[in-house]
Formats: C-alpha cells, structure tokens, sequence
C-alpha cells in the first residue's frame, strides 16, 4: 500500500479537489516514519517543499483513525502570523473531519479557547509565549488539555534553536512531559539547516527518542543572482512633499543622486513584478517604499506598494499578506524578517535584497521565498556606496558589506555551507526564567525539590548543582526568592513584580511602544513621542500627528503627502562566523570574474582587490595606515574576535 492510500479519507478528497498530481518526496518519507515507527521526526527542506503538509497529512490520519481523549495534535510557531496563516490553511484540510483546529495566542478569541479547555479535542496552534502561560497560570486545566496528547509540531526549527525562545520551548515542553506523564513525537519543520545532527539532538531534548531525518533528492535548482551598485555623488537635492494637487507643501530630507538613481532602478525591475524587497531595518524599509510610492506618483503607475514589519499592525501585515496571494496582484512590499519564514504569499516573481544579507541561512530563507511552484529562484542585490573623496585611510574604500555578499553567495550556491547553530548550554538567564515560571505554577517547594525539578529539564543538563545554589542563595539575597518558616522558597516580594510583568514570558526584548491611529484604525507602533506637528513614516505613508495621549501610551494622526523619516531605538547587531570571514579574504585573494555582478560592480571589486594585495592586510596580521595608525587582520568570526578582546583585556 502506498503513502496515498493510507492517508485518511477526508485528505485523499483534498488531495484530489486541490488536483495535486502525487505526493512529494518528502511527504512520502514522512508518511512512512510517522506511520511504521515510533521516532521523532525533523523534516529538513527548501521552502516551498510540502514541509507543512508532510508534517500534517499523516498526522491528521493518525488523530482521525484513533482520536484522542484531549488535544492530540500541537503546533507550535514563532509568529502569530504564521499560525493565523496556518490556521485558515487546515481548517480546509479539516472542512469534512470531525478534528476541530483553536488558535490560541493573544490575538485569539477567548470563546474558542474557553471552549478548548471544556472539551480539549483535535489540534492546537499555539506560541511557546501561550503556552508557558498556560502551563504557568493554569496548570490543572493542562492536565486535561493535554492528557493525551501525541504529535508536537514544531515550524522554523532553526529559529527557535538560535536564541532564549528555544530553551524556553524546550523547558516548557518537559514540563509539560513531567505533569501529564505523556512523552507525545516531535516534528520538527526547518528549511535552513546546515548540520542536521545539531538540530536532530535538540528536537530529541528530555524524549529519550531518536529522530529520523529523511533525506530526499531535490536534484540541482537553477537560480539567478545579480548584483548592481550605486555611488553617491554628493549632489543632493531635497525631497518635496506634495498635497493633493501635487503642488510643493514642505521641503524634506535630502537625497543624493546615487539614491535618487537607486529608486529609479528599483521602480523599473520591480514594475509589473511581484516582489518582496528586503532591507536590515525598519527605517530603511520604510524610507525605500515612500521613494517607490513618489515616483509611481510622479509616472501615474498604480500604488502597489506595501510595507511588511513587526512595527505594522497585525491587520495591515494580514491584508498584505492576504493580497499577496492573488495570482492577479503585482505587489511590492518591502519587507524584514518578517517575510523570512513561512507565511504563504503565494508565487513570486523576484526577491530584492538591498545591502548584504545578515547571513548564509537568512540568504537561502530570502532566496527560497521566490523559488515558489516551479519557479526558477531570482534575486536581485543592490548597494549604495558613500564614496567620499578623501578617505580616512587606505582601507576606507573597501566596501565589506559589498564583499561579504559575494561570500555568502559562492559559501552557499558553490559549498552549500550554512552557519552552525551552537548549542545554549549554560544559559543562566533562562535558567531563572524556568525557576521563577515554576515556583510561580506550583507554589512553595523545598530547594531540593526545586533543584530536581529545574535541573533534569535537559537544556539545563551542563549546569551543576553548585551554580544553581549559588543562584538561588542570590536570589534569596535580592528578594526574588523568599524563604518560608518551613524552610521551602517562595516568589519573593521583587520576583511578585518580574513574575506578574506583562513581559514575564517574553524572552526577547520588548520595548515600550506607542499605538499609532488614524481615528479607530490602528496604523502601528513607534518607540518614542513624536509631538503635535510633527511627521513620520509607518507602514509606507507619512503622517503627521494630531493629539497625543501619553498615558494611553497613543498618538492619533493623519495622512498627509509626501515622504518622512522614522527609526527606532533598536542596536543592530550581527554574528559573523569565521568561515564567512575567511571566504571575504579568499574573494579579495582571488581572480576569480563572478557572472552576476555587473560592470560596475566588477570595476569596484578589482579596485578593492587591488588596494587589498597592495597595503599587506592579505599576507601581514598587522598592517600599517599611516605612522600611528594600524589595522590587524585575524580574518576570525565575532565570536573569537571577542575572545581575543577579553584575553588582551586581562
């Protein structure tokens, strides 16, 4: 019998309504772990792939041939907006099953999870966030929500395993494990993966499974790169803002001709193409868009220009997304992060990528989301350089951004290395975190009780009995902890405050935001008080603000013409591994003619190798600038350049 004709009923009928010619190769390999073992399973693919239906359809089938007495199925993502896509997604699927779908995060209603939690059934999506909470506030109702639970799904696997939300999952899936005494399979989706190894032993964290990672043959995908480069001239002119009538308003920040030539290139290959344009921050995204929108103004183009960032509310990022989808929409959004991971907008014609991608893996995410049903991937990359006449020093007009793209590409498409994920084994911060959200779900506990309960969660497995004392003795010390006449430990008076935090359960930073609104229509969030008068960017449009509420933490505008500048205070901050450095070096050592740079970038990199093979940095640890001044060339990552940092410091 084949994959197909186990599936369950209800999802044959899919597969034929959606007229789905076969199954993919890696739903098939899914099929065959999820039905004939007991593994785990990491599904490790391009974007695109089937991934999510791999995960689904012989899970769905499992549920549906023998349902459980509580939630059987969880998904678990990092972004509200990929369950809320996920979501109208399966309830598709599910249309002729009797398995019900509840999103729960703080954007769900509360109805449906208050209904979940008196008859727990069928599938759960869910945010590692939620679910702490859920587990933290409502530790009796987990005992039945989860009872019998038997397939976690987690989406973005690589995501999770680069910072603290990872360990938190982890923790709180165990804990999970410890009070139902219910171990269910983890699945585990990721289209970036370089060592699955690393990313099978942290699925398998506290199961004391193994984890099967089928491999499946894509065969070799064409792709088209290409690289263009602007110079700033140094001849600015000011941007205007127009009213209604087109007529000048207001005189705004100025821009040189290279950028003014950069927006025209941007608008002439994105015309008529859908597009997402990616950029390293907000305020670039921002500032690209406006220009995209001014000069479709000035050549009566359509408006088809959209703005896609955490800071864009939830309802702008959704229409977007929903708009993206149609097959008949030629869309431009410019975007960050946000469009990285799996959201669906459909097929693309081309992604942008203004300045060098963060990384090797954040390139292959930005690569697959324009490799869509059949397509052959296309990304276009474009820098504006600042050439200023008089350079600091010889090395000034070396453009590393420019040379570290060229790395990434040739690491990627020619080596088909990704950047190693490393393991968070002494990660102290959550190692409070976990101890805090735990004292607070089960009340007064003996410090041995504590110790036990915190450390056999496995991401803590490195951290010895000492250290944890020694922290719950600072704890006690600094009121986060208190101890009770019987000797156990309790919330202290300054833990009641961190515990009872609205941010508790967010691991990551959070600034304080503004709500933006125009009338009742919320626009977004800024970071500070922009007073009455004043104009900025949100969501591609400049508005100017009208009243400020700064208790509600509100400021109410209006749209106005033309184009503004935005930014928040957030440090930009990238991990540059020792691989990726060393290619840098080995590009500038080279001879070696890249087909997709352009002339103008070929004439800049010859430049840059000449001036690089001329002052030593490429042969000498040490070269000298001028008689006081000198560079020293390790060619090591971040990593071991703070090492060396520290050891020179003692």
């Amino acid at each position: 019998m084949d994959a197909f004709d186990r599936l369950a009923p209800f999802i044959q009928d899919y597969i034929y309504q959606n007229q789905w010619e076969e199954l993919r190769g890696i739903q098939v390999a899914a099929c065959e772990q999820i039905f004939d073992s007991g593994d785990n399973l990491l599904l490790s693919s391009g974007t695109a792939s089937g991934k999510t239906e791999a995960a689904f359809l012989p899970v769905l089938t499992e549920l549906y041939n023998k349902p459980s007495r509580s939630v059987g199925v969880m998904y678990i993502s990092p972004l509200k907006a990929l369950i809320n896509d996920q979501f109208k997604r399966l309830e598709l699927l599910l249309l002729d099953s009797s398995i019900p779908v509840c999103k729960w995060h703080g954007d769900a209603s509360q109805k449906q999870k208050n209904d979940l939690i008196k008859n727990p059934q069928g599938l759960l999506q869910i945010t590692p966030e939620s679910l702490e909470s859920l587990l933290t506030n409502k530790r009796g109702a987990c005992l039945q929500l989860f009872s019998d639970l038997r397939f976690v799904i987690i989406d973005e696997v690589h995501h999770f395993m680069r910072d603290a939300r990872g360990v938190q999952l982890l923790c709180v899936l165990e804990r999970l494990q410890y009070l139902t005494g219910v171990i269910p399979r983890r699945i585990g989706l990721s289209a970036t993966l370089g060592d699955l190894s690393q990313a099978k032993d942290w699925l398998n964290t506290g199961t004391n499974r193994a984890c099967a990672a089928p491999v499946t043959e894509e065969g070799k995908k064409r792709i088209r790169l290409h690289i263009e480069r602007f110079a700033k001239l140094h001849d600015e002119r000011d941007l205007v803002e127009r009213d209604g009538s087109g007529n000048v308003v207001k005189v705004s920040a100025p821009v040189s001709m290279g950028d003014r030539e950069h927006f025209e290139y941007l608008f002439q290959m994105t015309l008529d193409k859908k597009t997402i344009l990616f950029t390293n921050s907000r305020e670039e995204t921002e500032f690209i868009i406006a220009n995209l929108r001014e000069i479709a103004l000035k050549k009566k183009a359509p408006d088809v220009y959209r703005v896609h960032h955490g800071n864009v509310s939830a309802l702008i990022r959704e229409s977007t997304e929903d708009e993206m989808k149609s097959e008949d929409e030629k869309l431009v959004t410019g975007a960050t992060v946000t469009l990285e991971l799996g959201i669906d907008i459909g097929a693309l014609d081309q992604a942008v990528q203004v300045g060098a991608p963060l990384s090797v893996s954040s390139f292959a995410q930005r690569l697959g989301r324009c490799g869509r049903r059949g397509q052959v991937p296309q990304l276009l990359f474009t820098f504006v350089e600042d050439l200023g006449v008089n350079a600091a020093d010889v090395l000034g007009p070396i453009n590393w951004e420019f040379l570290r793209t060229i790395a990434i590409i040739e690491l990627y498409t020619k080596d088909r290395w990704m950047e190693p994920i490393y393991p968070r084994n002494h990660d102290y911060s959550m190692l409070y975190h976990q101890t805090m959200s735990y004292l607070k779900s089960n009340g007064e506990l003996s410090p041995a009780a504590l110790a036990q309960a915190i450390l056999q969660l496995g991401s803590f497995r490195h951290i010895s009995q000492d250290d944890y004392k020694q922290l719950l003795g600072y704890l006690i010390s600094t009121d986060q902890l208190e101890r009770t006449e019987r000797g156990g430990l309790i919330i202290g008076r300054e833990g009641e405050k961190a515990v009872n935090s609205y941010h508790f359960l967010t691991v990551f930073l959070t600034p304080e935001y503004l709500l933006v609104k125009d009338e009742n229509r919320t626009i977004g969030t800024v970071d500070k008080v922009y007073p009455i008068g004043t104009r900025f960017a949100l969501a591609g449009l400049t508005w100017e603000t009208v009243d400020v509420n700064e208790k509600s933490k509100v400021l109410f505008v209006k749209r106005v013409p033309g184009i503004s500048l935005v930014d928040w205070n957030v440090e930009f901050e990238i991990d540059l591994h020792t691989v990726l450095v060393q290619k840098v070096r080995s590009v500038l050592a080279s001879d070696e003619d890249y087909p997709y740079l352009s002339d103008r970038c070929r004439e800049r990199l010859a430049e840059m190798r000449y001036i690089a093979r001329n002052c030593g940095m490429l042969d000498h640890l040490v070269t000298p600038l001028s008689d006081k001044k000198y560079a020293v060339f390790p060619w090591l990552g971040t990593r071991q350049l703070f090492t060396l940092h520290y050891a020179l410091l003692r």
